[in-house]
């Protein structure tokens, strides 16, 4: 029994020391390919995307209200608009 378990122990260090090499060196190269590519491309393009342009005050038509939902849901669908942005622009086009 006692040999059954040193070999477990020796199992489990062995294991423990390759994941954490083997990881060290995954750092290590995702860094170097990452110095590699700003080197070759440049610095990353901020991942900023500006707001939408408020949209023009509500006509006091029913289509043209219906028209904006339909353009605001387009927006939403396309991902330019977030789930609160869209609430809000609809929550102004409805008058509430």
């Amino acid at each position: 029994m006692p040999g059954l378990l040193r070999g477990m122990a020796r199992t489990a260090v062995v294991a423990g020391t390759a994941t954490a090499v083997s990881n060290r060196v995954s750092r290590r190269q995702a860094n170097r390919w990452a110095a590699q590519d700003a080197q070759q491309y440049g610095p990353p393009e901020p991942q900023y995307q500006e707001p939408p342009p408020a949209a023009p005050a509500a006509p006091a038509g029913e289509d043209d209200r219906v028209q904006q939902l339909k353009d605001l849901a387009s927006l939403k669908e396309q991902g330019v608009l977030t789930d609160a942005e869209f609430a809000a622009e609809k929550a102004r086009i409805l008058g509430g």
